[in-house]
């Protein structure tokens, strides 16, 4: 029987997470992607404490296609952490395939200075 999008995604997130998780010098960049927007965390889970968020829905995050907006997302992201005293992390994809909107997530918070 073919799992749903949800059961599958579900599959894979948990097949990351035995892998990737966060601490408090290199958290967790969690993404996660709705039809409409993207929100982006940095987890400790040790402590199981959000360091630094961002989101689509934040005032001064630029106007465009969704892609353009993630990218603007990540940036902002890596604004905050640098700001926070983080520097590196690791990347959870969540479930989701690195393309489109995570891939260009991503390369923002590269670009804005975080290294992973």
């Amino acid at each position: 029987m073919a799992l749903s999008k949800l059961e599958r995604r579900n599959r894979i997130k948990s097949r990351i997470r035995k892998i990737v998780s966060g601490t408090e010098a290199k958290p967790r960049l969690s993404v996660f992607r709705s039809n409409k927007e993207i929100t982006a965390q940095l987890i400790n889970d040790i402590t199981g404490t959000t360091l630094v968020s961002a989101s689509s829905r934040e005032k001064g995050v630029a106007k465009g296609t969704k892609v353009e907006v993630a990218k603007a997302v990540g940036k902002l992201l890596a604004e905050k952490a640098i700001k926070a005293g983080v520097e590196t992390c690791t990347f959870d994809r969540n479930g989701y395939l690195y393309h489109g909107r995570i891939k260009s997530l991503a390369e923002g918070a590269r670009e804005g200075g975080l290294k992973f």
